[in-house]
């Protein structure tokens, strides 16, 4: 709890990766998830273990948490001869025969070892951007691919995973550190040696996370299972309450979309239980996604508190205003509940929570942190009056980072520091304001539906591709209800099918399909959302309509820091 004398800061850092991993394979697909956690999960841990005074809260999708224990039992298996490891990626770098030069699967591994940022990643290192330099002489004249041997994707593979190792490491590893002297040449024990780094890396996390918590300096926090977007499940039409005009799919709703968000929200909490063996108290509603529905659910739920971006709240305080004129704007540096239900909702100061996302990876690092806390100093010093201030920073985990030195390690650990020692601000968790709050959340009669992004839902539906996207998702779910309902599966079938339909309700496959992202990457996942809606097709022995078939949606744009993020304000919204 915060003293009266500090003004409570709370940094919330939401972990999340969608379904990579082909159901009826096994196999992943992108290497997103252990990607992420050598590089970012790791980091973000060990900022907080090194400063004792930091505190946190650290949401975590239950989809990501599974993929990663995924990963640890397939290199086990792979380890003792009773299996192989999923990932394309991962089992090339301790493969005893790589592709031959010239052949499609060589070219496939070189092009996925280069998807890494080239400023930060490819060229901080002499021997990759070298690598890197040969991979364009290798594209640009196929008369002299013959002549590269398997040498050259050999230490590209290497160097691919040494990029992505989170800077923690990078300075305490010794093996790390050995294969970055030695450069090239690497031998299979060089490569199996980092692979049981990267494994050692893998089975930290949920240890880590864990023994924090149970330190007191972390709040760990769940989202819906698979990073679905409950309100659109609950009802579709919540989408016209901050966008009256927004286009919607050809369905009304989304079959049984009530019964899905409970079961949502239910698996996630036993997911999270299991791996961290305390229940949640909070819910980052997937991106924030909130609606007068979804807080009745979460308070079903038992959540004591959830969060959304600051447009939120400033459409429910104005529709409020509309009944009552004299209501003053108590603005977004302070919790809410709203209508009968009981749930604390806080909200993301857009502005902050912006800057270290689009703003300070190129600045200096105590520059950046100084003007993060003059701007927390001020917004504390006009907060004296109220009876419950709070400053929210809210943002994805992994993302920033890699657009910062050295993965943010000068920024964070300059961050963690100042705030942990400042005389006026206090790192504190959203559950111990909820547990001894200094004053009631100020109450609003309704919650207008919105998400972080914009304070609508416009990043997941409006869209022709998202509308036909949900279409595809909202056919399948009825067939999927016929099925089911028919006697016709086993019960191991049967979870086996919800547990597919989870992953195709993730709120990410909507996400990217639209014009304004980047070709490449809306190609990886409507590849990847046609592929999970075919696999639920044939779980429920359904033919999957030719629909499910054809291309969804084709991007073409470049916006800011590839997609992966967005600013939270509608100016700032790609064409």
């Amino acid at each position: 709890m915060a003293s009266d004398a500090r003004t409570p800061v709370v940094l919330c850092w939401h972990m999340h990766q969608p379904s990579y991993q082909d159901m009826s394979t096994g196999h992943f697909l992108f290497p997103w998830v252990y990607l992420h956690t050598i590089k970012d999960y790791s980091d973000m841990a060990a900022h907080l273990e090194k400063e004792s005074g930091a505190r946190a809260v650290v949401n975590f999708a239950p989809i990501l948490l599974e993929q990663i224990e995924t990963y640890l039992v397939q290199i086990e298996h792979w380890r003792y001869g009773a299996g192989q490891i999923g990932d394309p990626l991962l089992a090339a770098l301790v493969a005893d025969e790589l592709p031959e030069a010239g052949s499609p699967a060589f070219l496939s591994l070189m092009e996925k070892c280069l998807r890494a940022n080239p400023e930060r990643i490819i060229r901080r290192y002499p021997a990759y951007a070298r690598l890197a330099e040969l991979a364009d002489v290798y594209r640009q004249k196929p008369e002299l691919q013959r002549y590269i041997s398997s040498r050259f994707l050999s230490d590209l593979l290497v160097w691919y995973h040494l990029g992505w190792m989170g800077e923690t490491i990078r300075r305490e590893n010794l093996c790390v550190q050995s294969l970055q002297e030695k450069g090239y040449n690497f031998t299979m024990d060089d490569r199996r040696a980092l692979l049981d780094v990267i494994f050692e890396v893998l089975s930290g996390i949920g240890p880590r996370y864990r023994h924090l918590a149970q330190k007191g300096q972390v709040e760990l926090s769940v989202s819906p299972y698979t990073h679905a977007m409950l309100p659109l499940l609950l009802e579709l039409e919540s989408a016209r309450e901050a966008m009256p005009d927004i286009a919607l799919p050809a369905h009304s709703h989304y079959p049984g979309g009530e019964a899905r968000a409970g079961w949502q929200l239910q698996r996630a909490k036993t997911v999270f239980q299991r791996f961290f063996g305390i229940e949640p108290a909070g819910c980052w509603a997937s991106e924030g996604g909130l609606s007068q529905a979804t807080l009745a659910l979460l308070d079903d739920q038992d959540f004591r508190w959830t969060a959304s971006g600051d447009s939120v709240i400033h459409n429910s305080l104005n529709q409020a205003r509309e009944q009552n004129p004299d209501l003053p704007d108590s603005g977004i540096h302070q919790p809410y509940t709203f209508g009968d239900s009981a749930v604390s909702v806080f909200f993301r100061d857009d502005g902050l929570s912006d800057l270290i996302g689009f703003t300070y990876a190129d600045w200096h690092a105590e520059d950046a942190v100084g003007d993060l806390v003059y701007h927390m100093e001020n917004i504390a010093s006009e907060a004296k009056d109220k009876s419950f201030p709070v400053i929210s920073v809210i943002m994805d985990g992994e993302n920033a980072w890699e657009y910062y030195p050295e993965n943010g390690f000068h920024f964070l650990d300059e961050l963690y520091r100042v705030l942990a020692h400042h005389p006026g601000l206090e790192l504190t968790t959203y559950s111990d304001l909820v547990a001894q709050p200094p004053a009631e959340p100020t109450q609003l009669p309704h919650l207008v539906a919105g998400s972080w992004i914009y304070g609508t839902f416009s990043t997941w539906i409006g869209d022709p591709d998202k509308n036909r996207a949900w279409d595809l998702l909202c056919e399948a779910k009825t067939h999927y209800d016929r099925v089911m309902d028919n006697g016709s599966l086993s019960a191991e079938r049967k979870e086996s099918a919800r547990e597919q339909l989870a992953v195709c309700e993730g709120s990410d496959w909507f996400w990217w399909f639209g014009d304004y992202n980047p070709a490449q990457i809306v190609s990886d996942f409507e590849h990847l959302y046609r592929r999970h809606l075919v696999n639920l097709y044939e779980k429920i022995g359904y033919p999957a309509p030719a629909s499910v078939f054809q291309q969804l949606s084709q991007g073409s744009g470049e916006p800011a820091r590839g997609g992966a993020m967005r600013p939270g304000h509608e100016a700032d919204k790609p064409a």
